[in-house]
């Protein structure tokens, strides 16, 4: 009798297909089990990291004190910004057998630049350059800003690997690509490496539909409900064949899951899906068929629709639908922009009230 070995629907994916997929966090939890499921790379943010750190406080809290101690002067904010980099650390490290194993074109941890700084060309390029050296297999998150777009091809031509992030659109992700292949064309002409970069673009997939659904709600726009989850994928797929079409160097990554789509219309595509824990089990548990989706096009119906009445779409899907400048302002930025900054400012205060300056009324 031949003895069969079960793969899980995500060892499927990325061993039958060209499609990577990456753990959508840096939780030590996490990542081991995604690595076990065939995860060649993972990512953070300050969102992440705040999570990280309430779920794994019992990993961190010795660490973080003897921080504070040997370094007497730091602030609050400098505390922050080195449990921010050890955290990402030890996924870089997790991942690094990966990276061996790949001959450096795979597992890396991506690690995100201050979200404040969005609009500070010098200050981003600066901390990702800092950041890139951190570890051999670090992967620099910026966003796909109009001072990020010009902050990507000066860091590229440095030779950090990047990672575009708060990243919505087509436009935003052919400015990117245009990017990094001006910085990677002077890395060519003064005679610097190139074929060992792996620079990325990320579409949050989610967050276009979810964007979607804000703006139809807020502007009592009528489409069809079950369209709306096709946003994300149909703005993807355009991306993927206008990468192809014009050769880009980067490579497509989704992200921001909120349902089985997100994973199983990509199947088959040479990108990445950075893809949460939490999706990857549902995702494994799943009866969804592993095949091939990538090339079937989204309905021309969801498409017309979609771009007809929804002029958020239109800039989100179309080439030309929006310019560098008015990505600062397209809503999906705006509110991630947001968000991350929050939590920033929230993964500072825990460490203040929790670590550095705790409540003396609790004992």
């Amino acid at each position: 009798m031949l003895e069969t070995t079960y793969k899980s629907p995500l060892h499927e994916t990325v061993s039958a297909y060209p499609t990577d997929f990456w753990n959508d966090s840096c939780s030590i939890g996490e990542l081991t089990y995604a690595i076990d499921h065939g995860a060649v790379g993972a990512t953070s943010n300050p969102t992440i990291v705040e999570q990280v750190l309430n779920q794994e406080r019992h990993l961190w809290r010795d660490r973080i004190y003897e921080l504070i101690a040997d370094n007497p002067t730091w602030s609050d904010e400098d505390v922050t910004g080195a449990v921010f980099e050890e955290i990402a650390l030890k996924g870089a490290e997790l991942l690094l057998p990966v990276f061996e194993r790949e001959n450096g074109m795979k597992g890396r941890l991506s690690i995100q630049t201050n979200p404040s700084m969005y609009r500070n060309v010098d200050a981003m390029v600066e901390q990702a350059v800092r950041y890139a050296a951190l570890a051999p297999n670090m992967q620099v998150k910026l966003p796909a800003t109009s001072q990020g777009i010009v902050a990507m091809e000066e860091v590229t031509y440095r030779g950090v690997n990047i990672n575009a992030t708060v990243s919505f659109t087509v436009p935003q992700a052919v400015a990117v690509g245009e990017a990094v292949d001006r910085g990677l064309a002077r890395r060519d002409a003064e005679g610097l490496r190139t074929d060992n970069m792996t620079p990325v673009t990320t579409i949050m997939v989610g967050r276009t539909d979810d964007w979607i659904q804000v703006v139809t709600n807020r502007d009592r726009i009528i489409v069809s409900p079950h369209y709306i989850p096709w946003a994300g994928v149909a703005v993807f797929k355009h991306a993927v064949k206008i990468y192809e079409e014009r050769g880009f160097r980067s490579r497509l990554l989704a992200a921001a899951y909120r349902h089985h789509l997100h994973w199983s219309e990509f199947i088959g595509g040479d990108v990445i899906l950075t893809i949460p824990s939490k999706w990857q089990k549902l995702f494994n548990e799943s009866s969804v068929e592993v095949k091939a989706r990538m090339d079937n096009p989204v309905d021309p119906a969801i498409i017309a629709e979609l771009r007809e009445r929804v002029p958020d779409f239109r800039k989100a899907y179309d080439v030309g639908g929006m310019t560098i400048e008015e990505f600062d302002t397209y809503g999906a930025t705006v509110r991630t922009l947001r968000g991350f900054i929050a939590s920033y400012h929230e993964l500072t205060r825990i460490i203040r009230e929790d670590f550095m300056l705790p409540n003396p009324d609790v004992k």
